[in-house]
């Protein structure tokens, strides 16, 4: 079981050097990393057998002692940042206009799977230094109000309508981009406004982390424009926005269509698995650090990624993260598999939500 979940988790690796590839040599390899992402992964998912295998406590406990499950997504902080200057300087060689295309692509999957889904993982986490690692990726995706909205505003408010990140029944995976975007980096200054009146402290206080985080994203980009040229900054902020889509289309298929409901006080009832879409579809759980057992990272947000448990309650993809986010893309296709899938639910756990206060 630990061995296999080793090899699982090296496969965002795999990822990482086909991206490398992706930067280094010209032709069609330039797509490399997004033909394997979002053909052969979708594709290998529909036809491998999914896992629905849950640890014991003892295999746990295990587990969490392994530092290497630690040392496998610190990792990846130097990795990407190492992607992102082979990147910039990938971009200065004469290359086909379908070249340039695929090296932007490319940086802009490693944008979402390395510099937003990692830094996710590393920002649940409560040592310092390790929160640090998860603003240092979000830095590399600009999107480093990220780490103030997630934890602060979507793990409070998710599966309502206050929740930016929850994608309502019916609505369009493309307006729900806008929406969650504006939405969410709006509710990150709020959150942390909130926070320095709790605090004694003025909204533009030097403590407030939203102005921290406008100063090193607007650092990074200048010395980008200083080093390189305005071509390289537009770019690789280009690749930033594909990685920024790649996480909000996530974020639609996790929760599209399921809702909380309130107890007789008037409050939101707590969030249970139900509240959140689940796959079991090994490959993408291993290339995206189980992030598609999505379920439990919401019952309880706390628990490291290599521990995440399947319930049988939780509502199931039909198939894992690399082909849902594609189906997304094609809403008349996502809307005629999705919505009876929701409308079930809603029907088979009416009892169950009815029954938690």
């Amino acid at each position: 079981m630990q061995v296999k979940r080793n090899i699982g988790y090296l496969l965002a690796y795999l990822s990482m050097g086909l991206g490398v590839v992706g930067l280094t040599f010209n032709g069609w390899f330039t797509f490399l990393l997004p033909i394997y992402a979002f053909i052969v992964i979708p594709l290998l998912e529909l036809a491998l057998p999914f896992s629905e295998e849950n640890l014991s406590k003892e295999e746990e406990e295990k587990l969490l002692r392994n530092k290497i499950y630690d040392w496998v997504v610190y990792l990846i902080v130097p990795a990407q940042w190492g992607l992102l200057v082979l990147f910039l300087f990938s971009v200065q060689e004469k290359l086909e206009f379908y070249e340039l295309i695929g090296r932007v692509i490319t940086f802009g999957l490693a944008c979402g799977v390395f510099g937003i889904n990692v830094a996710h993982e590393l920002g649940h986490r409560t040592k310092k230094y390790e929160q640090w690692m998860s603003k240092a990726l979000l830095l590399t995706s600009q999107y480093m109000h990220f780490f103030i909205e997630h934890n602060r505003g979507h793990h409070k408010n998710v599966s309502t309508e206050y929740d930016p990140a929850t994608s309502r029944y019916g609505e369009v995976v493309y307006t729900f981009w806008f929406r969650s975007m504006i939405m969410g980096y709006l509710s990150a200054w709020k959150l942390e406004i909130f926070k320095l009146n709790k605090q004694g402290r003025g909204k533009f206080h030097w403590k407030n982390e939203m102005v921290f985080y406008i100063f090193c994203q607007a650092g990074l980009l200048t010395l980008i424009l200083l080093l390189f040229n305005w071509q390289t900054m537009v770019m690789y902020w280009i690749s930033a926005i594909i990685g920024i889509l790649l996480l909000e289309t996530v974020n639609y298929i996790e929760h599209y269509g399921l809702k909380r409901h309130k107890s007789e006080s008037g409050m939101f009832k707590k969030v249970l698995p139900v509240h959140s879409w689940n796959s079991n579809h090994s490959l993408g759980r291993g290339i995206l650090f189980e992030l598609s057992r999505h379920s439990d990272h919401h019952f309880r947000a706390n628990r490291k990624y290599q521990i995440l448990r399947h319930f049988e309650e939780s509502p199931q993809m039909p198939t894992g993260y690399p082909g849902m986010i594609v189906l997304a893309l094609f809403p008349p296709l996502w809307f005629y598999i999705m919505n009876k899938r929701v409308r079930n639910l809603q029907k088979e756990n009416s009892a169950l939500i009815a029954a938690v206060v």
